[in-house]
């Protein structure tokens, strides 16, 4: 398998797909997932010229299983290593969910001082704040999270089970058309990384306070989300993120839900395309 080892020793794994002199495009997932949920996105973009690249974030998929490193520091500096071994340049950087946090502090901290990143994305994004705080009113109460991380530590199997069959798609809405193998792709997915990493992962994609991170990012940002989005509400992340972002563009999806990169990729690859093509 294509790996990396970062400069802290942790073997990353990566795909990189497309023509090498494709433009490139570097997807970040969500948690708890792996870089097989934009199997849909690499596999359109690499068909249509550009070279693809995606990597599990470190403790995911098949990526080391190591203890500590488990916030957006790390997953930005993980990112880093990855684009800087494959000399990406010229990029453009999508986002999902806690992958869009890893993507602006990635653009902030390295892509844009590096000279690499010419465009990113920001998809059902969890910045700039989840967590209900003093400063931070509209957020979501920290009991939410501490339910997350009892239920993943009491049976991780069937917390996994529930959250795609539920809310994550929107399957819980009256009329939707549900996928049973998207389900069980996301369980497979998640469980095939460390539930170490995935209970510490729910405080950096709750807790990590990004609003320096959009303040920094100047290149050209679509941000994209659900409006019925039950897992990152559109009101608390995307619509506070667009008055953040020096050079940002704003697109919501009425009815679609936060995995809509995957059960609506038709209309988000499309959109995607008309972006990144500017």
């Amino acid at each position: 398998m294509p790996t990396i080892k970062t400069s802290d020793g942790v073997e990353i794994f990566y795909k990189d797909w497309g023509p090498r002199g494709g433009r490139p495009i570097m997807f970040h997932h969500g948690w708890p997932l792996s870089s097989d949920d934009w199997d849909t996105q690499m596999l359109f973009f690499a068909q249509n010229g550009y070279r693809v690249v995606a990597h599990d974030r470190r403790g995911h998929g098949r990526s080391a299983q190591v203890s500590e490193g488990h916030d957006m520091d790390h997953y930005a500096a993980d990112a880093a290593a990855v684009a800087n071994h494959l000399d990406l340049r010229n990029a453009v950087h999508i986002g999902h969910s806690t992958g869009g946090g890893e993507v602006a502090r990635y653009v902030a901290k390295f892509g844009e001082p590096q000279g690499r990143v010419a465009k990113a994305v920001l998809v059902s994004a969890v910045p700039p704040l989840m967590v209900k705080t003093d400063a931070n009113p509209g957020g979501l109460p920290l009991e939410v999270f501490d339910g997350f991380r009892k239920a993943l530590a009491d049976n991780r199997a069937q917390f996994f089970l529930d959250v795609p069959t539920g809310p994550f798609y929107g399957f819980n809405r009256v009329g939707a058309k549900i996928y049973p193998g998207v389900i069980q792709n996301w369980w497979r997915q998640g469980m095939m990384g460390s539930a170490k990493a995935h209970y510490d992962g729910i405080k950096a994609f709750s807790e990590t306070d990004q609003t320096e991170d959009l303040k920094a990012m100047t290149v050209p940002t679509l941000v994209m989300h659900g409006e019925d989005d039950q897992i990152v509400p559109v009101a608390a992340a995307a619509l506070r993120s667009i008055k953040l972002l020096q050079n940002g563009t704003l697109k919501t999806y009425p009815g679609f839900p936060h995995g809509m990169l995957t059960v609506h990729a038709d209309v988000l690859n499309a959109d995607l395309l008309a972006f990144i093509g500017d």
